[in-house]
């Protein structure tokens, strides 16, 4: 009897989950119910899961509002209704436009205006479909108002929000928070009412004894609605189901097309090779998953004829059909990827394409598959209420003081000295944790469908102007919608960038096809740079941690790398099994103390679980799980579908299979544990393959263009590591670094042989207009031939004039820096530019003698930092003391177990917590040669051991060996001083080192 029911997805105004809903329902008796959440569908799926396990019958609606002003309330009478109402809802989100108060025609939906405003219109037409709503508080107002007598439409409207005090006190808070607004300015009018409750069935119509026939409308109208979503085992597919005219003409293209690839992948193919393509060419059939294969290749087809490299990994990778047809470059035979990971006759849903894109490229990409594709919208993705947001957000609402809030939000107070507005946020909070603040996009996902997706819910317009479905992934997949993962890293920008550079300032140079990945593996310099851990700039490979993990690994080919990208992920490092492989890869004998049977099952791992596959692998052929519960397995591993029944009955079957084989019990409860680890991080073997892939790509370019790459490291937001560390890289490779300069700078960084100018961009305060003016005038009118003709040209303000002078942007003219800024300042007083348009005379220029002004090269460092961030003298050469210790990394070997004191110049810093929940560091060093070394500080020498910022420390501390890799236990560091800005200091310091 319920029609007008909310959850927290009438974002800023319910409280309830779907569950929360559904549990109220149970306990009044009611046996139907309908959702509609105010001017949103994100619920609608999942309400109607949940609904059925509950044995309550769902309708589906929406509750169309101007504010919280409700308009009509719309049922959907079955799925296509539910269409009609996200369609129309979707036309006024995606253009901001307000609701009608009279609802559009509709064919399968029930319309019920409020009383109230159908009283105050003094509506008397009515369609078939449409009635009149009522709520237990104006059954009153009902006996004295004409509408009493329109009986055959008058139906039960009462709004179901709330379950008591709580939670009405709650959405105040909630509506003073959607509304920027102090809870003690509310309107009333903007809120809803407390009695917005379920009463129990029994009350309801002993409340509705009078009127009858309301009851009676309401269950017909309740009745006449239904909505099917399929769940579980009655779960299909609702993807685009084929690619061409039909199903059978996708098989024979898949087939075509795998064919064609063949010989471009394999020069002389084996029999195990054509065999496992036809294997898995009749299991993608079997399991109706032809047209996502075929939509994925269009997809790369599409990037492939605009030029754009590309990356496909995820699960996707283990199959040789994706990689005969170009979506995925890793040889699942050569790796021996397991085939069960990817697809099986058990699998319910398609594998995981993760295409990834350069950041410039991955706009047009989706714009692509939107024109391409007929049923097409984003998948999105909800951000929730955090803890601490949300006690600053009460804490606005509150009125309390700014600096009250922040030790709330910090947790730096003591509860006994708490006024009561403060316990009162504190309170509040934890009941608006975890509730849905907004809807966002889904990072990557993009649903291509067999019919409209306004079947499934409404759809937002974000700023990149592409639909956005209002529900997750979770519940997408739930019912048969899977997404397409298109990604943009900056990595592949990285990549795509250095090539074009390359054939710039290299244009005779022999460059190797990016593709050409094969011979990459082979070349011995590459994979020099790998095992010496010299791989800065290079995708996935450039942190403190993964360069320390390849020296201990002594990662020197491809297979290594691989290997080596799943075991740095917290799932195999949390399970205590990282050091354990590293071992075993490390010491042959030591493989012996591997479990036979884990052994057998992971010879390659050496019976250690790295991949998603293992995991697999093992579940399937230790624990005797069949591949479909096994997949349980996987997913699970996701922590999606951790808290669901399916995996905790997968659970007790694992280790009652376990039993009955006769595995020790210890043995199984490490197995289940090491399993149980890769929660949320575990790689599929594949994904990894695939990293590794565009690793080799990276690496190809440090190797041989190393100047070149790093400038395109530079132009593409860097990686890791702050921008100063990667100008200082191209140093170590034999870059000249110049500050920007007004004539050879362009807005990015540019290289000209081995002379890199950074790019008028990297000046923190020029502005972007000023860029471009400065630019465009170069573009059309050639060079600036002096300081004066600059002027002449180009509009600009003192300030940012100032910038420039400060660089020394306007070195090419012969002038010292401070006489520059002394001309500034007359010229730019003299011939003021408020406008851009150009001036008809060149002006006479006023030309001043000045003095000799000292300057000092200092000065122009402290610039750079300044402007810049960071100098490019390089800390070492502004250090103000006297070098007391000469050692460097490469010392360290010869001091292994010893105390030494060395110098670093800080380049990254972590805080981590133990197990203990204790707090430490880990730090990486540049040394005296620019070399890095890593520090680690425990937590009893942390106060001993401060890192305040970039700059030169003191390290004093023992040198400790970890499978052949280095690195210095500090229990002491002292930030050494700099040399002082003369202008500061009004003295000259000592020369630069």
């Amino acid at each position: 009897m319920y029609l007008n029911s909310h959850t927290y997805y009438s974002l800023n105004y319910g409280v309830l989950s779907e569950m929360e809903l559904l549990e109220l329902a149970v306990k009044c008796g009611v046996d139907a119910l309908a959702l509609t959440d105010i001017n949103n569908s994100s619920a609608g799926m999942n309400f109607v899961r949940l609904a059925k396990e509950q044995g309550i019958r769902s309708i589906l609606g929406i509750d169309f509002r101007n504010g919280n002003v409700q308009e009509f309330v719309g049922l959907a009478q079955n799925n296509e209704g539910f269409r009609e109402l996200n369609a129309f809802l979707s036309q006024h989100l995606h253009k901001g436009t307000l609701i009608p108060s009279m609802a559009p025609v509709f064919e399968n939906v029930h319309v019920i205006y409020p009383f109230e405003k159908v009283q105050e219109e003094e509506r008397t037409d009515f369609r078939a479909y449409e009635y009149i709503g009522v709520s237990v508080e104006e059954l009153r107002k009902l006996r004295f108002s004409r509408y009493r007598d329109y009986t055959d439409k008058l139906v039960l409207l009462q709004p179901v929000t709330f379950r008591n005090k709580k939670d009405f006190n709650t959405h105040r808070l909630l509506r003073a928070i959607g509304l920027n607004t102090l809870l003690s300015k509310l309107p009333q009018s903007e809120e809803g009412r407390a009695t917005d409750t379920m009463r129990y069935m029994d009350t309801l119509k002993k409340t509705l004894a009078d009127v009858p026939h309301i009851w009676e409308n309401t269950r017909r109208l309740m009745d006449s609605c239904t909505i099917a979503f399929g769940f579980g085992t009655e779960r299909v597919s609702q993807n685009q189901s084929r690619f061409l005219e039909s199903k059978q003409t996708d098989v024979e293209r898949l087939r075509e097309l795998a064919l064609e690839g063949l010989p471009r992948r394999y020069a002389h193919p084996t029999e195990q090779v054509k065999e496992r393509m036809l294997r898995e060419l009749g299991i993608i059939e079997e399991l109706d998953f032809v047209s996502y294969f075929l939509i994925n290749h269009d997809i790369v087809s599409y990037a492939r004829f605009k030029g754009y490299p590309y990356v496909g990994r995820g699960s996707g990778a283990n199959s040789l059909v994706a990689y005969l047809i170009g979506i995925t470059d890793v040889d699942p035979m050569e790796l021996d990827l397991y085939f069960e990971r990817f697809i099986n006759p058990f699998r319910a849903s398609p594998p995981d394409f993760d295409i990834d894109f350069s950041t410039w490229d991955r706009d047009d990409v989706t714009a692509y598959i939107f024109e391409r594709f007929e049923h097409v919208a984003l998948l999105g993705t909800y951000n929730t209420f955090k803890y601490r947001a949300a006690v600053r957000e009460l804490g606005k609402v509150f009125g309390l003081p700014t600096e009250e809030i922040d030790k709330l939000s910090a947790g730096r107070y003591e509860q006994g000295t708490l006024d009561e507005l403060a316990r009162l946020v504190l309170k509040y909070a934890t009941y608006i944790h975890g509730m849905p603040n907004y809807i966002s996009v889904h990072s990557s996902g993009i649903l291509i469908l067999d019919r409209s997706q306004h079947y499934y819910s409404a759809t937002n317009l974000p700023p990149k102007g592409f639909p956005t479905v209002q529900f997750d992934m979770i519940i997408a997949e739930d019912v048969g919608l899977f997404k397409f993962d298109i990604l943009g890293q900056r990595g592949l920008a990285k990549i795509k960038e250095a090539v074009e550079v390359i054939k710039k300032n290299q244009p005779d140079a022999p460059l190797l096809d990016i593709k050409s990945v094969e011979v990459m593996k082979q070349d011995a310099n590459i994979n020099r740079l790998l095992s010496e851990g010299r791989a800065i700039g290079a995708y996935y490979v450039e942190s403190p941690a993964m360069r320390g993990l390849m020296k201990k690994l002594r990662t020197d080919d491809y297979l290594g790398l691989v290997a080596a990208s799943s075991v740095i992920r917290p799932g195999v490092s949390s399970s205590g099994m990282k050091d354990e492989y590293i071992r075993r890869e490390r010491e042959p004998e030591r493989r012996k103390e591997a479990n036979p049977a884990l052994l057998e099952i992971m010879p390659e791992t050496h019976g250690i679980m790295v991949y998603q596959e293992d995991v697999l692998k093992v579940a399937h052929l230790f624990a005797g799980l069949d591949l479909g519960e096994a997949d349980v397995l996987r997913r699970g591993m996701s922590g999606k579908f951790r808290s669901r029944e399916e995996f905790q009955i997968v659970k007790l079957k694992f280790f009652d299979n376990c039993k009955q084989r006769g595995h020790d019990a210890t043995l199984t409860q490490m197995v289940w544990e090491q399993i149980e680890s890769f929660a949320g991080y575990a790689f599929a073997k594949g994904h990894s393959a695939s990293y590794a892939v565009e690793s080799y790509q990276s690496l190809y370019l440090k190797c041989y263009f190393p100047l070149e790459f790093m400038v395109a490291v530079l132009n593409n937001g860097g990686g890791f590591y702050d921008t100063e560390l990667y100008v200082h890289e191209a140093k170590m490779w034999g870059g000249v670094i110049h500050p920007p300069c007004i004539n050879r700078s362009d807005h990015v960084n540019t290289i000209y042989g081995k002379h890199i100018y950074l790019g008028l961009g990297q000046l923190r305060s020029l502005e972007r207009l000023v860029i471009q003016r400065i630019l465009n005038e170069r573009q059309l009118y050639g060079k600036f031939r002096d300081f004066d003709d600059f002027i002449d040209r180009v509009p600009i303000a003192i300030e940012q004039l100032t910038i420039l002078v400060r660089i020394d942007a306007f070195r090419g003219f012969g002038v010292p820096k401070k006489q520059l800024l002394w001309q500034a300042l007359f010229k730019t007083k003299s011939h003021r530019k408020d406008t851009v348009q150009k001036l008809l005379f060149k002006p006479n220029h006023r030309h001043f003698t000045l003095p000799q002004l000292p300057s000092h090269p200092i000065e122009d460092a402290y610039d750079q930092l300044e402007l810049l961030g960071f100098p490019l003298f390089g800390y070492y050469e502004l250090m103000d003391t006297k070098i007391k210790s000469r050692l460097n990394a490469n010392d360290f070997g010869a001091h292994a177990d010893q105390k030494i004191w060395i110098y670093g110049s800080m380049v990254h810093t972590r805080l981590n917590t133990t197990s203990k929940g204790d707090t430490m560091r880990f730090t990486t060093m540049l040394d005296l040669k620019g070399h890095f070394f890593d520090c680690v500080h425990f937590p009893q020498t942390m106060a001993a051991t401060p890192i305040h910022g970039k700059g030169i420390y003191l390290c004093h501390g023992t040198v400790t060996e970890e499978f052949g890799h280095y690195s210095l236990e500090v229990v002491m560091t002292l930030k050494q001083p700099l040399k002082p800005d003369p202008r500061q200091e009004g003295k000259t310091p000592a020369k630069l080192a």
